[in-house]
């Protein structure tokens, strides 16, 4: 597997973001237009796209939230390309660049009925929270939260190592 660290405006994010909006409107129904407003792709100058055999299969996306906190956006893997780790791997390299750049935690929202997310991100080290802003007192989501370990410093560590 390739991952390409790119932003908004891969063609192959913005298919993937397209798919993934016609699957959310199916499972979440009459609530879709509700979460839709918050997943605007303008912003995401930090998508990462992922390639198997020269194909791009899935996609990820982060935006800072503050200072120390990104918030995962737009997670998305082929159907025939799920159940074999490359969502864990797409993750893993969102969670790694914002480290790099200086963040130390990541939150992520998402919806009840996205009942393979609920069990995907727990397994990734995520623990659910409260709803933060703006999904709390929303019924149907459940938030995320994982601090991580920064990485702007690297050099020192190397050099007093």
């Amino acid at each position: 597997m390739k991952l390409v660290q790119t932003n908004q405006t891969s063609k192959n994010f913005q298919q993937f973001v397209a798919l993934l909006d016609a699957e959310l409107a199916i499972r979440d129904g009459d609530d879709h237009d509700f979460y839709h407003q918050f997943n605007g792709i303008d912003a995401l100058d930090h998508v990462v796209v992922a390639y198997s055999n020269n194909k791009a299969i899935g996609c990820g996306a982060f935006k800072a939230r503050n200072r120390e906190q990104i918030e995962i956006k737009r997670m998305y893997v082929l159907p025939a390309s799920r159940k074999k780790g490359y969502a864990a791997t797409i993750l893993k390299a969102l969670e790694e660049w914002s480290a790099e750049i200086g963040f130390g935690e990541a939150i992520l929202e998402t919806g009840k009925a996205q009942i393979e997310a609920l069990s995907f991100y727990p397994k990734q080290g995520y623990l659910v929270v409260p709803n933060f802003p703006p999904y709390k007192g929303i019924e149907n989501s459940v938030c995320f939260k994982k601090p991580f370990r920064k990485k702007p410093f690297l050099f020192l560590e190397l050099i007093f190592t």
